[in-house]
């Protein structure tokens, strides 16, 4: 038989009981607990305890509940002398038996490990000696004692499975010790937590740690039933609801009221007469509202079905806003406030409102601007859709790779949707809006195919009367609609879509237009936002000119808009500062940099004195026109051509092409025939970090080249444009109303222009005109009697010695050649 003692030697205090382990129990003195038995050693333990020790046993908490076979490390140190009640022997061989606590009690192996007993006895003993408590009460442990009163009535009111008897029992214990005692059985804790009570001896300490837990299990138990009874009225509410629902289902479907999926059908035939669509479309539809009556609400289907038809009932079919004649005065007015400028676009607009105030039924016209950024080509939109009173909308094509966007998916996909257009249509509620394509030459194909070709049907007003969108499959009119598209180049655009559209090129702002903009559009607009009045900033006109040209270099005018915002938010912390708001902020084109900081950006202006081999060229760019310095040296070596400037492949051939019309001129100028053979040519244009290309440039390289090889210098205050052929004659460029501007800019006086473009300066704004004098010329011969320094002696000597003829007599041979 194991015995474990408490010292290994025995003392009058110390006793030996049968013992016995449990699982995740612990026994607690004055406490009454019934346990079922089953392993063989402790019910050889309970029987030993009923026949030799007077129904007493010593029962200890086992650490780990796992362990079948617990030995002397496996036990808690500190037990419960138990006195068993009742014993009542189960058909399965388990046992039933109902322990009381007695007192505590510490017991200690005589070994580190249990030894092994007699065969004939196959149960533990244990030597222990029992624990004694002090029983002294202090006025701190009668509060706490009334504390713990007061917690067992909340306990039992939230707890049902506490017997109102056992908490009236516990309720006239006045002893800390035996109450903490009696209380913890009722507590759901860990075995852990509740042997740490056991072993707490100071009987006010483990009152005040069983009253922290008592608290804890009210809390607990409250949260517990408010959460069961939440659960228990949600689910008989949502049971109660589906009773009454499938009861008012029944009774609408026997009386046919309005929740009835019949009734339903039968408004919605009632919605789709009343729209003025085709016979066809009609009947179409109707057909989905009859399939939709054999649906069960319930179904993914009839959802499917009633989204379709709730589309096809919310769109315009033939609702037109404003079908009354237009004032056109009244349009023009309008647009000319919203822009300046931009008189093509305007024009085009009127007439399209005057043919509509004399036809009846006309097919909405297709519009192209195309420009840089920032000229106004969706704002002028806006202001083509106010002119006309009708809605607006603005959809962005940039980065479209799917032809779903446009025309839609089809049905059987899931979230299946209409295209953008008719969803725009359903949003304004009108058939005859303005709708604006904005970025159209952004749009891009993919695997999931090309919108731009979806848009050919759109956007044809010979075919989008019946436009026919994939989700509805149904044949709708957009004729009516005023389609506007915007682009920055044509080049992203597929031809057949440019044919279908009549394209407005908006070519950029001039300076002059700039500064009045900035006037009269953006510098109120500022004010406006900044929360000043036209009385704070007084801003120059020159001051508005030097920050169009000094500050921004743009062929819009964001960047400007920015500049001047700038200025009126450091004019508005002046104002803050001085908390002076009336005060006045001159803004004076000395007093930009202050503002604005240093320049940004420079422009082109003309020589100050006459030079040999340096001719002023003009170029376009899309941020407006240029003036370009074409630079000729001449080096003595063996022919060689050097071309620089960054400059692109046209005008390397322009370049190429002076070389050979110089050759095949040479006698003519003096020059001996092999005279290439003796010279290196170097051709550069400066600003050598932007690309430049174009065949514009050909005149001015063949004069600066001229000038080099005959050393006689080119008029300063001259500027040139246009292309050259072998033969001499000078070809139209574009660009020429920037052109202009940049000479005019630069202090030109004379412009020699090809006479093929004469015809282009009724572009051109009469203030830049009168200041500058314009020469038409056919053939390279009139450039250069025009543009070679008058009166000059200069000679250029070859290394032969040779001097070739003088200015004047070359005038004289050009002016005979050109008669001739």
């Amino acid at each position: 038989m194991p015995t474990f003692g408490f010292d290994g030697k025995k003392s009058p205090e110390t006793q030996t009981l049968p013992m016995m382990s449990l699982r995740e129990v612990v026994m607690f003195p004055k406490s009454i607990v019934p346990l079922f038995v089953g392993r063989e050693a402790s019910i050889k333990a309970i029987e030993a305890a009923v026949a030799d020790y007077g129904k007493q046993i010593f029962l200890v908490t086992q650490k780990t509940p796992e362990t079948e076979h617990p030995e002397a490390d496996d036990l808690y140190r500190v037990g419960t002398v138990s006195k068993i009640l009742q014993m009542l022997r189960l058909p399965d061989g388990t046992i039933k038996v109902l322990f009381e606590g007695v007192s505590r009690a510490s017991w200690t192996p005589e070994n580190d490990m249990m030894t092994s007993g007699e065969d004939d006895e196959e149960f533990t003993k244990a030597t222990f000696l029992p624990l004694e408590e002090s029983q002294e009460s202090t006025s701190e442990s009668k509060g706490l004692i009334r504390a713990v009163h007061e917690s067992l009535e909340d306990f039992g009111k939230v707890n049902k499975k506490v017997a109102p008897e056992a908490i009236l029992a516990m309720s006239t214990i006045k002893e800390p010790g035996p109450l903490a005692d009696q209380i913890m059985p009722h507590l759901k804790i860990e075995f852990s937590r509740k042997q740490a009570i056991l072993e707490e001896l100071d009987p006010s300490k483990r009152l005040e740690r069983v009253y922290e837990l008592l608290l804890g299990e009210i809390e607990i138990v409250s949260i517990e039933k408010r959460v069961k009874g939440r659960v228990k009225d949600q689910m008989e509410k949502n049971q109660r609801e589906y009773y009454l629902n499938e009861q008012v289902k029944a009774i609408n479907k026997e009386m046919g009221r309005d929740d009835d999926p019949q009734a339903e059908a039968l408004e919605l035939e009632e919605q789709l007469d009343a729209k003025p669509m085709s016979d066809e479309n009609r009947g179409r539809v109707r057909k989905e509202i009859k399939k939709m009556r054999t649906m069960q609400p319930s179904s993914a289907e009839y959802t499917v079905v009633r989204n379709y038809i709730d589309w096809v009932l919310d769109l315009p079919w033939d609702d037109i806003k404003n079908d009354k004649d237009v004032d056109i005065e009244q349009a023009r007015t309008i647009l000319d406030e919203d822009h300046f400028g931009l008189k093509k676009p305007k024009q085009r607009i009127l007439e399209y409102l005057a043919v509509q105030t004399l036809v009846e039924t006309m097919k909405g016209p297709i519009l192209c601007f195309v420009g840089p950024p920032g000229v106004g080509k969706t704002s002028i939109a806006k202001s083509i859709a106010r002119s006309m009173d009708r809605e607006f909308l603005r959809l962005s094509l940039g980065g479209v790779r799917d032809e779903a966007e446009i025309r839609g998916h089809r049905r059987t996909y899931v979230g299946a949707m209409p295209g953008k257009i008719i969803q725009s249509l359903k949003r304004v509620k009108f058939n005859n809006p303005v709708i604006c394509l904005d970025e159209v030459d952004k749009m891009s194909a993919d695997f999931r195919g090309d919108p731009s070709a979806a848009l050919l049907e759109v956007l044809d007003p010979e075919q989008n009367y019946a436009f026919n969108d994939h989700y509805l499959d149904l044949d709708y009119d957009l004729s009516k609609v005023f389609f506007i598209t915007t682009a920055n180049s044509l080049e992203g655009i597929p031809l057949p879509l440019q044919d279908r559209m009549e394209i407005i090129r908006l070519p950029g702002y001039l300076e002059n237009e700039k500064v009045e903009i900035a006037k009269d559009f953006l510098l109120p607009k500022q004010l406006e936002q900044h929360g000043l009045n036209a009385d704070n900033i007084k801003l120059s006109e020159n001051a508005i000119l030097d920050i169009v040209r000094y500050y921004t270099k743009e062929a819009g005018v964001r960047n400007l808009e920015r500049e001047l915002a700038s200025i009126c938010r450091k004019s508005a912390m002046k104002i803050v500062e001085e908390k002076n708001r009336d005060k006045v902020i001159s803004v004076t084109k000395q007093g930009l940099e202050k503002m604005l900081g240093v320049t940004k950006f420079s422009y082109g202006e003309r020589e100050e004195t006459s030079q040999v081999g340096v001719c002023n060229g003009l170029a376009w760019t899309q941020l407006g026109g240029e003036m370009l310095l074409v630079e000729v040296v001449l080096m003595p070596g063996k022919g060689k051509v050097e071309i620089t400037g960054k400059l692109g492949d046209v005008m390397q051939e322009s370049a190429r092409a002076a070389v050979s019309y110089i050759r095949s001129r040479s006698d003519l100028l003096g020059l001996k025939p092999d005279f290439y053979k003796q010279v290196d040519i170097h051709i550069h244009v400066p600003d050598g970090a932007t690309p430049k290309d174009g065949p514009s440039a050909g005149v001015t390289m063949t004069t600066a080249l001229i000038s080099a090889l005959l050393n006689i210098p080119i008029r300063h205050d001259l500027a040139m444009t246009g292309e050259i052929t072998l033969r001499g004659r000078v070809l139209p460029i574009g660009g020429l109303r920037e052109k202009l501007l940049a000479a005019h800019r630069g202090l030109i006086k004379t412009v020699l222009i090809p006479a093929e473009n004469e015809k282009n300066l009724k572009d051109v704004p009469k203030d830049i005109l009168k200041d500058l004098e314009v020469i038409p010329v056919k053939t390279l011969d009139e450039v250069i009697d025009k543009a070679l320094q008058a009166g000059s002696e200069s000679v250029w000597h070859t290394k032969h010695g040779e001097a070739p003829i003088a200015a004047e007599l070359l005038k004289d041979e050009l002016q005979r050649s050109a008669r001739q």
